[in-house]
């Protein structure tokens, strides 16, 4: 039977596990706090002994961050925890994941990017093993949307700014692009309006992910329409949908001479109106 013990928070390590919840909303963790402060903690964190200690830490959170946080908050020296024995460190992480999905939803964005980090840590093989491990429970087509999310986590990470509000339709739609080949014309975008707030990055995307939805009205040679052209002399072009036609965006060094647009007015007129 799992023990339950009063533990210093200095002897656990809040890090110990990658973690699937990224931030902590501050007004929740302000809720806690004064629950706490006012009646108490009402349920045990849960921890397990790490094999060797580091950093001064002799255990590692398995579930409890926020509570872990709150209690630190309020000046607490001690803490009240389950001492678990998980088999491996993706058996405590799989613990981990199935608490927080019972007391509070991490987001669609943060259980892609857990997914990837547990690869590229090494716990598992393949983004499929660590879904299978870490939801388990899920049924199949909730778990093939969160390999999906992996997807997004993989492709766009670094880019988006508090990525974590992205709804799950919003990741539904970026996914399917991505699934569409346009990973290149996405990451330009984002490029381009990097440090900029979630919303405008999402107005951004919306054309070529509208884009995506809307079926080719004519048959097109293979791997057209193409999207994105970037050249190596300093100019990329975009294609983007409106109301009557396409806009062809132009960015770069290049884009800057306005002998360019010339060019191609000279090209256009050259194709479609041969004298």
């Amino acid at each position: 039977m799992d023990t339950l013990t009063h533990l210093p928070l200095t002897e656990i390590d809040p890090y110990a596990l990658l973690r699937d919840r990224t931030a902590l909303d501050p007004a929740a963790l302000h809720q806690l706090q004064y629950s706490i402060a006012t009646e108490g903690l009402r349920m045990p964190i849960e921890v397990w002994q790490l094999s060797t200690p580091r950093d001064g830490y002799t255990h590692g959170l398995i579930s409890g961050l926020r509570r872990l946080t709150a209690a630190r908050a309020l000046g607490h020296q001690t803490i009240p925890a389950f001492l678990r024995t998980p088999a491996s460190i993706p058996q405590a992480m799989a613990a981990m994941v199935t608490e927080n999905e019972i007391r509070s939803p991490v987001s669609p964005w943060e259980k892609g990017l857990l997914i990837m980090a547990t690869v590229e840590e090494g716990h598992f093989e393949t983004p499929d093993a660590a879904v299978a491990a870490l939801y388990k429970a899920l049924p199949r087509q909730t778990r093939t949307r969160l390999r999906y999310f992996a997807n997004v986590a993989e492709a766009l990470d670094g880019l988006l700014s508090t990525p974590e509000r992205l709804s799950t339709r919003q990741m539904d739609r970026i996914a399917t692009a991505l699934r569409s080949n346009m990973e290149d014309v996405i990451r330009a975008t984002l490029f381009a309006r990097r440090g900029e707030g979630l919303e405008s990055q999402w107005s951004a995307l919306l054309p070529l992910i509208n884009e995506r939805d809307e079926p080719e009205t004519t048959p097109t040679r293979p791997g057209r329409p193409r999207r994105l052209l970037q050249l190596k002399q300093g100019l990329t072009i975009r294609r983007e949908p409106c109301r009557n036609g396409w806009l062809l965006r132009f960015t770069g060094e290049e884009a800057r001479k306005g002998a360019l647009i010339d060019d191609i007015f000279d090209l256009i007129e050259d194709k479609f109106q041969r004298r």
